[in-house]
């Protein structure tokens, strides 16, 4: 099943139970569905925003004082906990289900007005003195972009390139979460970018690179899981939001909770280190919210392909475009292999189909 179709049949349900993981559900699925990708240049539903950015918020807890690197926060917190809980199977938080985003601080670093509504929107006055020099430059005339166009003309993901941390944590559709002794799995619905975190590890980088979501160590003090992620790519905290250096790397905790209504809800307090790109180190928080009304309507986490599916383009101007249907370089997401002429060869999952 291709990623546009998939995409659209969980953005439906999610959109249904105006939850916040159908943020780009609109999106996707009107107009020329087939033609779309997630990464489409225009920005989420604005009513469904709205609903996202009205969901409640924890406050911010920054560190327990100031740290000038990750390291130095997170081994003060390893050390506060003792070394950290050794849990069993039989004692370690589990974290089952489906689960989608909700509301965040993020916006509110970097935009005096900030918020969810207007983070990919036009109508954010840039906080200066938060970014270097450089980056503050760069981010100003990003927003100034947006504010003349009503959006971010080019999307790097229209190549398929991978979100990466810090944007792994913001991304739309669900995830799924998976702890154990030795590891925690958190795997994203989009584009299939998966964190290990490697508990009571140490880095180790034998590629001698860096990597989309970084190499990330945790511990558990109780139920909370503290990480520490560095050896991260540029990237950026989300569409519309500042660029992050090769230097970024942050400390994040993860606990669940019940929410006022009794529903069971992922804080993450997350402190961002970025010594090129940031004057001093920031905090914010996010929110995940279990989604069991997802699972009844069928949603699940499948491959996401993108490459030979995708049919997002950035044109001569600089644009993120798409081919549609009848384009010579259209790429049907329900074609066949390369083997057309065979039985059984159509990626349709509807068998007697033509």
């Amino acid at each position: 099943m291709s990623a546009n179709h998939r995409d659209c049949r969980a953005s439906r349900a999610l959109d249904r139970r105006r939850g916040a993981a159908g943020v780009l559900g609109a999106l996707l699925c009107a107009g020329a569905a087939l033609a779309a990708h997630a990464q489409a240049p225009n920005p989420p539903s604005a009513s469904i925003v709205v609903q996202q950015t009205a969901q409640p918020l924890p406050k911010v807890e920054p560190p327990p004082r100031d740290f000038k690197t990750a390291e130095e926060h997170y081994k003060f917190l390893l050390e506060k906990a003792h070394g950290g809980t050794k849990h069993t199977m039989a004692t370690i938080p589990v974290w089952d289900g489906l689960w989608a985003p909700g509301n965040n601080t993020m916006p509110t670093l970097f935009l005096v007005n900030g918020s969810l509504a207007n983070a990919f929107r036009p109508g954010g006055i840039v906080k200066e003195g938060v970014l270097t020099p450089a980056y503050e430059k760069q981010f100003k005339e990003r927003r100034a972009e947006i504010e003349k166009y009503g959006e971010q003309r080019y999307d790097r993901l229209t190549a398929c390139e991978y979100a990466g941390v810090p944007r792994w944590i913001w991304e739309p559709y669900v995830k799924e979460f998976v702890n154990t002794p030795k590891q925690t799995w958190m795997m994203n619905d989009f584009m299939n970018e998966t964190r290990r975190i490697y508990i009571n590890g140490e880095h180790v980088n034998t590629e001698a690179k860096h990597f989309a979501t970084g190499d990330s160590v945790g511990f558990w003090d109780g139920d909370k899981l503290v990480i520490w992620t560095k050896w991260v790519n540029p990237a950026d905290y989300v569409r519309g939001m500042p660029l992050t250096s090769n230097q970024f790397e942050m400390v994040e905790a993860w606990q669940q909770k019940k929410n006022p209504d009794g529903k069971r809800q992922l804080i993450i307090q997350v402190t961002f280190y970025d010594p090129i790109a940031l004057v001093k180190p920031l905090s914010a928080v996010y929110t995940y919210d279990s989604r069991p009304d997802l699972e009844a309507e069928g949603v699940r986490i499948r491959n996401w392909e993108c490459e030979h599916s995708s049919n997002s383009y950035k044109d001569k101007d600089g644009n993120t475009q798409f081919y549609l249907p009848g384009d010579p370089e259209y790429k049907d997401p329900r074609g066949t292999t390369d083997f057309p002429d065979l039985p059984g060869q159509s990626l349709n999952p509807i068998f007697n189909a033509e």
